[in-house]
């Protein structure tokens, strides 16, 4: 049974930063490239950032230069490191493969973000 636990999420202050963990279980965990979404009151699930198991990433153009992803196939964890943060960010953040065909998703981890 594939679960991920997020966590790290909570209420920070415009420009401050938090960072985001999320533990894998399962060995599928270094096969895939991975990534981590997030979900605004109201709005769609939106991608945010993701990692091919070769370490190289790839970022929303609404996060490029203010979050960075990384993981660690041997702990079956990832990370992300988020600063500059913005009203805007404010959202449930998941982690997940980069696919549409996604695994069961975790609870999620609450970022909030006042101005």
């Amino acid at each position: 049974q594939v679960q991920f636990v997020e966590s790290g999420g909570g209420l920070v202050q415009a420009g401050g930063s938090l960072r985001l963990s999320c533990a894998a279980s399962g060995s599928f965990f270094s096969l895939y490239t991975m990534a981590w979404y997030r979900q605004a009151p109201g709005k769609e699930r939106e991608w945010v950032a993701r990692i091919l198991n070769s370490g190289s990433t790839n970022y929303a153009d609404s996060v490029k230069g203010r979050f960075t992803i990384s993981r660690d196939n041997s702990k079956r964890t990832m990370d992300l490191q988020m600063n500059s943060l913005k009203p805007e960010d404010t959202a449930v953040y998941y982690c997940n493969k980069f696919s549409s065909s996604y695994f069961p998703w975790g609870q999620g981890t609450q970022v909030t973000v006042s101005s």
